[in-house]
């Protein structure tokens, strides 16, 4: 009878120790194509965008707060989904990412604050203000890392010089 207990109590505590390492794992985010993932995001953020300014243009300046609000969450993920090891011939990524990372990692954070101020004056209804945001958004967050296409219409792929 001892015998037996001792085996369902160690078989307990075997299965207890499996399910906390399993809940201290780290969950997976994403497809797990981390190159896939990422150029998924940023065409949600190009399509949050443009989104953005045609309300603009339409004057639906509290609308605006959603894609800003879209955009700022988005850019809290933007330097985790370039890890090193991620340029491939999937991705048009440039080294210059990882090799200033620190730059990479400030112009994200910038993203995201302009975005979130955005979202804020949208909320609060400050067309002027608004306005005035989405006309210098573009330039003073994607144009941090990507240059204009030739043509001028939307953002390239490439990472460019922030000096």
């Amino acid at each position: 009878m001892n015998l037996r207990t001792d085996i369902v109590l160690g078989s307990l505590a075997a299965i207890l120790a499996v399910g906390f390492a399993a809940a201290q794992s780290t969950p997976r985010v994403g497809s797990g194509d981390v190159v896939a993932d990422r150029q998924r995001l940023m065409k949600l953020n190009g399509a949050s965008w443009a989104d953005m300014q045609a309300k603009a243009k339409a004057g639906s300046i509290e609308a605006i707060a959603v894609n800003a609000e879209t955009i700022a969450l988005n850019a809290m993920h933007i330097p985790l989904l370039f890890p090193q090891g991620s340029l491939t011939d999937k991705s048009k990524a440039r080294p210059e990412i990882w090799e200033r990372r620190a730059e990479f990692e400030s112009a994200a954070k910038n993203l995201q604050a302009q975005a979130e101020k955005l979202r804020d004056t949208a909320r609060a209804k400050d067309a002027a203000g608004t306005q005035e945001l989405v006309m210098s958004f573009g330039k003073q967050t994607c144009g941090k890392c990507h240059t204009p296409k030739g043509d001028g219409s939307r953002f390239g792929p490439h990472f460019r010089s922030l000096d």
